[in-house]
């Protein structure tokens, strides 16, 4: 039965994907960068839809008044990540328009990748750690002063359930140099939609957003030390069973 849901949730994803990107590789330049992240807002409600209905993937969130205390302030999102779940799931779980940071290789991706090419997100080159480093600090200020909301997975890739992968100082530095607000978010996403995995497990997620975490007064690794020891030892509250 977790088969055949996962293959409807897979056809889902093949039948109307395609023609949505395809939506707005046509639409998009005729938008503003709000309008554009809206429709993919939309795309990422409709795959979250889909997923509890084939699926029966739910979700709860945690931590909602630590985000609406910040509304006003420049902010980057530091999550754990497990699971493709997340970075779908983020588009209409944060009310502000979101900018990820993530591997230029994913552009490549057909559909997807060219979509995301149209949203003036922040994509780095890994083999290049220090020119991408100063570029995600240049670009990063600016779509903070654009009034846009950073997000970045300091693991720097999914990681099993129970894992702990070191983290990159990458965020957390980016967060200082700014002076932005950091918000931890931890998530057992990993349960339900596994890395690399086809099939796709019936469960309810919780997410569960931190206290706002001020830059001010503190260095990179200060702030890192904070997000980091913040986020595993709330996977560890939400998820005990894997540790």
């Amino acid at each position: 039965m977790i088969w055949f849901r996962s293959l409807l949730f897979f056809l889902s994803l093949i039948i109307y994907t395609p023609p949505y990107a395809i939506f707005c590789l046509v639409s998009f330049p005729f938008l503003n960068e709000h309008q554009r992240y809206q429709i993919i807002q939309f795309w990422g409600k409709s795959i979250i839809y889909f997923l509890q209905l084939f699926c029966n993937v739910r979700y709860q969130v945690s931590g909602m008044e630590h985000v609406n205390a910040v509304l006003d302030q420049p902010v980057v999102i530091l999550s754990k990540h497990q699971s493709a779940w997340e970075t779908i799931a983020y588009l209409n779980i944060f009310p502000k328009d979101l900018c990820y940071v993530f591997k230029r290789e994913l552009l490549w991706i057909p559909f997807f990748g060219w979509v995301m090419a149209l949203l003036n997100m922040i994509h780095i080159n890994r083999s290049a750690k220090e020119s991408s480093a100063i570029s995600v600090t240049n670009q990063g200020r600016d779509r903070l002063k654009a009034g846009k909301w950073i997000i970045l997975f300091p693991e720097g890739t999914r990681t099993p359930i129970g894992s702990h992968k070191p983290y990159r100082k990458g965020g957390a530095r980016l967060a200082g140099l700014t002076e932005a607000t950091v918000l931890p978010v931890a998530h057992n996403a990993g349960h339900c939609w596994p890395r690399n995995s086809f099939l796709k497990y019936p469960g309810l997620i919780t997410v569960s957003i931190g206290p706002a975490i001020s830059s001010q007064g503190k260095t990179g690794d200060q702030l890192h030390g904070e997000v980091e020891s913040w986020i595993e030892g709330e996977m560890r509250r939400i998820d005990p069973g894997s540790y």
